[in-house]
């Protein structure tokens, strides 16, 4: 009997109610309630804890959830060659697929890719994650040292992360930007973005509100754009955006709020789900993402999973020193979107 990850755990929560509507950014009739980082206004609270400004899990999440879990856990349990991008004697980098795991890896990095020497083991460690249906890059290294510091070098936030969404929702008209927001647990263990102000208030369950923050740069919307390589986020000047409040309600035709989009993030904090979550409050969820707004069907076909893509890392080699860089191939919903780009 097959015996499930620990991610199933948490679809035994009670389903939430209908999702609240959501925010986008920038146009006039849909003016995010965001402010300067210069802004104090307090958020609203609910008795003793912060209220999320993100809506909470729909209903229907549940069983989807379920019966992804279910097929990524089939799937894990007989994962067998992982495709690596990069490797050396201290670690290796490979392309995980959506729907799979991510301790499936360790099991199925090859052994030339695991050692060099066919009669010793290494000791292998993530020293990053993905969520199941995210795709893309991993490390595995093979020592504790070697580990030890590049689990701190993520923690520190010194690795550059660059990630591709599919999109479907309100089409921003700005080309880059960054948002800053709360990120903590709700009463019912859901994941929700919490308002700036409320960075450090206790939550249900002993846990705090954490600060999380990304850059975001619109790609493409329906078919028209330019696909370009990830940009040093670090020095570009973009326009920094700090969440306060609840999006208000939100209304215009089905062509408008139906736009598929293109988006590259870098998410500049290393918080649970966080991506998936500031584009739920920015009013284009992912596509597939249901947990968090996402359309299940698109085009007539039940999606299997989200659309998101761990496409680049740089780092400082946790050994040789260096500076470096690797890119994962795009996935095929990516490439799809990219030949229609006009």
């Amino acid at each position: 009997m097959t015996k499930l990850p620990l991610p199933l755990l948490l679809l035994l929560s009670p389903p939430a109610a209908a999702a609240a509507p959501l925010r986008s950014l920038l146009p006039p009739e849909r003016r995010l309630a965001a402010m300067s980082s210069a802004t104090t206004t307090t958020a609203p609270v609910s008795g003793e804890y912060p209220s999320p400004v993100s809506p909470p899990y729909p209903a229907v999440s549940k069983d989807v959830e379920l019966r992804r879990a279910m097929t990524a856990s089939a799937r894990s349990a007989v994962f067998a060659s992982a495709d690596v991008v990069f490797e050396d004697e201290w670690l290796a980098v490979v392309d995980k697929p959506a729907g799979v795991y991510c301790d499936a890896l360790l099991t199925a990095l090859p052994r030339s890719a695991a050692s060099g020497d066919s009669a010793t083991k290494p000791n292998l460690h993530l020293a990053n994650r993905l969520d199941r249906d995210t795709s893309g890059l991993m490390i595995i290294t093979k020592c504790n040292k070697v580990a030890g510091k590049l689990v701190k070098a993520f923690t520190d936030h010194k690795v550059k992360k660059a990630y591709l969404a599919l999109c479907i929702g309100f089409p921003p008209t700005w080309e880059k930007i960054k948002i800053c927001s709360g990120h903590g647990r709700s009463k019912h263990g859901a994941w929700r973005v919490y308002a700036m102000p409320d960075i450090g208030r206790s939550l249900p369950g002993g846990s705090v509100v954490r600060d999380m923050s990304t850059q975001f740069e619109v790609l493409g919307v329906n078919g028209k754009g330019q696909f370009r390589e990830p940009y040093n986020f670090f020095t570009d000047d973009i326009e920094s955006i700090t969440v306060q409040e609840k999006a208000p309600a939100q209304t215009c035709n089905d062509d408008v709020k139906n736009s598929v989009i293109l988006v590259r993030a870098y998410p500049q904090s290393g918080r649970t789900h966080q991506i998936r979550l500031h584009c739920q409050y920015l009013g284009f969820p992912i596509r597939g993402d249901v947990k968090y707004g996402g359309v299940i069907e698109w085009n007539g076909l039940e999606c299997d999973g989200h659309a998101l893509h761990a496409e680049s890392l740089s780092f400082v080699h946790p050994v040789t020193g260096l500076p470096v860089t690797f890119q994962s191939p795009l996935p095929s919903w990516a490439k799809d979107f990219i030949s229609t780009m006009e």
